[in-house]
């Protein structure tokens, strides 16, 4: 079963996106911020008094442990990870399904990570990367259909005749590239 999801932006990676998302019954996948604070669940036992913890040690994307590594692979000298882990974020209510891409260049050493995040819990972290993705995809079909086809030079302000302005220039770039993938 296909999970209903919506892409946003990393501008929007902040719990107030999460919870308009949730209101109508979609499940959010976003980019955090590079230095986001994550937090494991806490694993200790409760004390008995006052509220249960939810926060236990801080989650370092440069230091993150193999055992949530889900894949890796290594081309052209750079080393990418992916590792995936439930996780909370002091700004969000509830856990996170966090996938963390970290490249590393094997001659040099250094590093890079992205920091993706999901709501929906028992999603994989290939689908959330895939699905991350996607959104650029869009994002690029957009941009040529306003840049070639049109798009912002329409003057209209009507619902409909925005909708068939929008419509068509859409259709104009998909046309397009099937036939210039299928040549």
């Amino acid at each position: 079963m296909c999970a209903k999801v919506l892409s946003f932006d990393g501008e929007l990676g902040n719990n107030f996106a999460l919870q308009m998302v949730r209101q109508v019954n979609l499940h959010l996948i976003c980019k955090l911020r590079y230095n986001s604070q994550l937090y494991l669940p806490w694993q200790g036992e409760y004390s008995g008094r006052g509220r249960k913890r939810i926060y236990g040690e801080r989650l370092l994307p440069q230091k993150i442990s193999n055992e949530y590594r889900v894949h890796e692979t290594c081309e052209d000298g750079v080393l990418t990870e992916y590792f995936q882990i439930e996780a909370r974020h002091k700004k969000f209510p509830d856990a996170l399904n966090v996938v963390i891409i970290r490249k590393t260049s094997v001659s040099s050493g250094k590093t890079a990570h992205v920091i993706l995040f999901s709501s929906d819990l028992a999603l994989g972290w290939d689908k959330v990367v895939d699905y991350y993705r996607l959104r650029f995809q869009i994002e690029f079909n957009f941009r040529d259909a306003k840049q070639y086809w049109g798009l912002e030079d329409f003057m209209v302000v009507k619902e409909a005749k925005v909708r068939n302005s929008a419509c068509f220039s859409m259709f104009m770039v998909t046309t397009v590239r099937r036939k210039s993938v299928g040549s």
